[in-house]
C-alpha cells in the first residue's frame, strides 16, 4: 500500500472539510459582532451621567439600548460556545469525553445566556413598567 493511500484511508470517515469552513466563517461573524457591540456598550455606558441602577435601568428601557445589549449578549455567548467546543475536539480524544463535555458546554453556554438574557429583559421591562406608572 503506498503511503498516499494510507494516509487517505486515515483520514476518511472524519467529516467533510466544508463543515469547518462554515464554523470558522460564524466564529468570525460572531467576534466581529461582539467586538462591535462591546465598543457600543463601552461609549454607551461612557456616555451615562452615573453608573448606578437607576440611570443603567433608565438606558435599557429604550429599545434601542436594550436591543444591541441583547445581540451582545447573544453573540458573545454563541462565540464562547463554538470556541470552547473547538478546544474540545482539538484537545479531548476519547469520543464519551468528548460527548460529555460538548453536552455541559452546550447546557453552561445556554444557561448562562438565557439568565443574561433573562436579567437584561427584566430590567428593561420593570424599569419601562415604573417609567409608564409614574408618566
Amino acid at each position: 500500500m503506498s503511503t498516499q493511500a494510507s494516509a487517505l484511508a486515515e483520514v476518511q470517515g472524519h467529516g467533510s472539510a466544508k463543515e469547518g469552513a462554515h464554523h470558522w466563517g460564524l466564529e468570525r461573524a460572531t467576534s466581529v459582532a461582539s467586538l462591535v457591540l462591546l465598543i457600543w456598550l463601552l461609549v454607551s455606558l461612557w456616555r451615562l451621567p452615573a453608573l448606578d441602577y437607576l440611570s443603567v435601568s433608565q438606558w435599557l428601557k429604550d429599545p434601542l439600548a436594550a436591543t444591541p445589549m441583547l445581540l451582545f449578549i447573544v453573540a458573545t455567548f454563541w462565540h464562547l460556545k463554538m470556541g470552547l467546543i473547538v478546544v474540545i475536539e482539538d484537545y479531548v480524544h476519547e469520543p464519551v469525553s468528548k460527548l460529555l463535555w460538548v453536552l455541559l458546554i452546550n447546557f453552561a453556554a445556554i444557561f448562562a445566556g438565557s439568565l443574561a438574557v433573562f436579567a437584561l429583559l427584566k430590567i428593561a421591562f420593570a424599569a419601562a413598567a415604573t417609567g409608564a406608572i409614574a408618566g
